[in-house]
This record gives structure tokens, C-alpha cells and sequence, in this order.
């Protein structure tokens, strides 16, 4: 089957996985039947069904649910490390399914490396060999593959250590050298499977640091696996959250925490610190007030006067943010000439890019009535964020509006 049209670099398309003599049955039966009632009517085990996501290059992509969701089927399915019982997944545009086992070892060895909860080192080798081992197996020198080890193994923050033994080494440590080994051989995708689990909770939180500045400098495609909510919140661009091998909700850690698609996915959400996931992008709005320099005074203050704002939020012709027009300014404005507003303007004024977080949207607004522009990567005006906005987020969270719903200036 050729690929949906798609910027992809990993696409799954109606994944199956169904353990049992018979996997074929299972798809015959009544779409609502549950996981239980499945296992009862036939004895086989649906691990994975019928799952369907996208992964775009140089996303953190977190599959994140309980034991038995079928999360770490999923992405076994996804290396082939277990067969699909049905569906497609596409890499780069190649069906791995239709991959022969030459293929498969190809792209395991150049494209796509995984990392195990349970570090997997060898313990008779030393670190830089466990780190070099994917080289070796590529068939490079000992010399050049030792060359990358140590290189990779101070980008994790352990050089010094090339010559000792993993048992010489803390879980977290010994998770590091996964990490390193992983990324020795260079792929553009790396697969997690619930890599920190087992690590303490305050050295957990090191490793998602750390996997974060990596992921800043390196830029990979990341699939990671997750039962905790909080680390899939924390590491996450976008969140999958399955239950009994389906994906009930995919949407950015905002969109999952303040549109929970289900009471499972609002459990979850519960404990979540709000003020650490919601962004500007997630509750501003556009500013009700737009001027350009060459707009009349009188017009600009009778439009505030209207809509009952304390600024307007100027703009020049292109869409960019020139600063803000205080409403006093055009009481009694000295120094304006009578046709141009730049004059007035207040454009030292504090200025917000749309992924601020909500914790520090709450201390800029806090002592200011005046809205704060959300200017983009181009410096146009994306929106306003005021108090009254924050509060609202605070407040009322899952009645806040997704941002993919906000209107926003061009």
C-alpha cells in the first residue's frame, strides 16, 4: 500500500496487534466490545487496536497510558520487534511491514534506535564498548567507533568513564550509557520505552533534563513511552493517551490538560499544574483595539473608548509590532503632530512570544491593567494575553478555548 499524502516522517495507519491462534477472528467482532469481552468470546488478547498517528520530524511524540493500554506493544510494532497483526507503518515513505528482514536490519542499524526501560548493557564490557556496540555491528574500525563513543558519551555528561564497568555505575548513570549508545550510531529516530521508570524519582527528573537539552542540540524524531502523566506533560510537543490498546486522545500537553476528551483522560489531567503547561497561545485572543501610526487620534481613543480598553496595540503595514497606545496618551497628547501616532507610543512596553507559560503570564499581569502583545518569530502581533485571561485559565481550565480554535492576526 503506497502512503496517505503525508509531511510524516512516521506514519501508523489502523495498527493491530491481536495475540491468539487466530487473530484474524477478532476483527469480525462487534467494533464496542471491550478488551474483556474479547479475551471471554475468543481467547485472544488485543493488545493494539486499530491505532492510527502521525510523527513529524523532530518531534518528542509521548505514548502515554497504564500497564495493559498496549503502549509498548505499539511501539515494538512500530521497529517490527513485534509483527502487526494488520495496518501500516510508514518510515519515511517505506511500509516497514512490507520491509524483508535485510531491509529491517538496515534501518534498526542506520535510521532508528530504541532505548529500554531495563538498561540491556553488557555487563563483561566496558562503557565506550557497550556505547560503540551498534558501530561494531555497522562494521566500523574500533578506532572510529571509540572516536564517536567518547564524543557521544560526554554529550550525556559522562566522560571519564569510558573504561569502567556498568556495574561500576548508578541506574541513572547506566541509563545515560543507553542513551549514549542509542545515539552513537546517529539516527534520525529514537524509540523510548519507558526508559526512566526505574530510576529514583529526583534522578528521573535529571534524565528528562537531560533528554530535553539533547533533544534542543540533536533534534531528533522521538516516540517515548510513558505511565507517568507528568513526564509525558513535561517531554512531550504532543500526547497519545491510550486505554485497552486504543488511542483515545492525541493533542499538545494544553490541549489534553485543558480539553480532556474523556473522564479517563480527566483523571489524569487532575493533579497537573496548569500554570506549567497552558501557554500564551492557549488563551490569548485577538486585541480588540488595532491601530496603524496614520490612524486619527480621535478614532483610535473612540475605539478604546468603545471597547473599553486602556491601549491600543499598533502595527505598521506588514503586521509588525511597533508598540502600545496608552488611552491617556491621546487625553492629552503633547507631543502629537496631527498625523502620526508613533510619537505616543509606549514601545518599550513588555512583550510575550506564544509559548510563555501560564505561571509567568500570572507575574506580568498581575500589577498591570494594560494587555500584553504575544508578538511571533516574525514580530507581528499574534494576540493579547490580559489578566482577566490568566484568571480565566486559572479559573475555569476546561472551558478554556483550544488554541487551534483562537483566532489569531495574520
Amino acid at each position: 500500500m503506497t502512503q496517505p499524502k503525508s509531511d510524516a516522517q512516521i506514519l501508523c495507519k489502523n495498527v493491530w496487534k491481536v495475540f491468539g491462534p487466530r487473530p484474524e477472528q477478532v476483527r469480525q467482532l462487534d467494533a464496542g466490545l471491550t478488551k474483556d469481552e474479547i479475551l471471554a468470546q475468543t481467547g485472544h488478547v488485543v493488545a493494539v487496536k486499530d491505532v492510527s498517528f502521525e510523527v513529524q520530524k523532530g518531534e518528542i511524540f509521548v505514548v502515554m497510558g497504564l500497564s495493559g493500554s498496549g503502549k509498548s506493544t505499539l511501539v515494538r510494532c512500530i521497529s517490527r520487534l513485534i509483527e502487526p497483526t494488520d495496518g501500516h507503518v510508514w518510515v519515511d515513505g517505506d511500509d516497514i511491514l512490507a520491509m524483508s528482514r535485510k531491509q529491517l536490519r538496515a534501518l534498526r542499524r542506520h535510521k532508528m534506535s530504541m532505548v529500554f526501560q531495563h538498561f540491556g548493557l553488557f555487563p563483561h564490557r566496558k562503557i565506550i564498548d557497550n556505547v560503540a556496540y551498534g558501530l561494531e555491528v555497522q562494521g566500523i574500525k574500533k578506532a572510529e567507533r571509540h572516536a564517536r563513543a567518547r564524543e557521544v558519551l560526554e554529550l550525556v555528561g559522562l566522560a571519564g568513564w569510558e573504561n569502567h564497568y556498568p556495574g561500576e555505575l548508578s541506574g541513572g548513570m547506566q541509563q545515560r550509557v543507553g542513551i549514549a549508545r542509542a545515539l552513537a550510531v546517529d539516527p534520525e529516530i529514537m524509540l523510548f520505552d519507558e526508559p526512566f521508570s526505574a530510576l529514583d524519582p529526583l534522578i528521573r527528573r535529571e534524565m528528562q533534563d537531560e533528554l530535553l537539552a539533547l533533544q534542543k542540540m540533536m533534534h531528533k524524531t522521538i516516540i517515548f513511552i510513558t505511565h507517568d502523566f507528568l513526564e509525558a506533560v513535561k517531554l512531550g510537543d504532543r500526547i497519545a493517551i491510550m486505554k485497552d490498546g486504543q488511542v483515545v486522545q492525541i493533542g499538545t500537553p494544553a490541549q489534553v490538560v485543558m480539553n480532556p476528551a474523556t473522564d479517563y483522560v480527566r483523571e489524569f489531567t487532575k493533579d497537573v499544574p496548569r500554570s506549567r503547561v497552558i501557554t500564551a497561545q492557549n488563551v490569548m485572543q485577538p486585541p480588540p483595539v488595532v491601530a496603524s501610526p496614520t490612524d486619527a487620534a480621535e478614532a483610535v481613543a473612540q475605539k478604546l473608548a468603545r471597547f473599553e480598553c486602556v491601549a491600543a496595540c499598533v502595527q505598521d503595514e506588514q503586521g509588525h509590532f511597533l508598540g502600545l497606545l496608552p488611552r491617556e496618551h491621546l487625553a492629552d497628547p503633547p507631543q502629537y503632530n496631527g498625523d502620526d501616532l508613533q510619537s505616543l507610543l509606549v514601545d518599550d512596553c513588555p512583550t510575550i512570544t506564544p509559548d510563555t507559560l501560564l505561571v509567568e503570564l500570572i507575574r506580568l499581569t498581575m500589577n498591570s491593567d494594560a494587555p500584553l502583545p504575544v508578538i511571533n518569530k516574525q514580530n507581528r502581533l499574534a494576540g493579547v494575553v490580559d489578566r482577566s485571561m490568566v484568571m480565566a485559565a486559572l479559573a475555569t481550565p476546561a472551558e478554556a478555548a483550544d488554541s487551534e480554535e483562537k483566532p489569531t492576526l495574520q
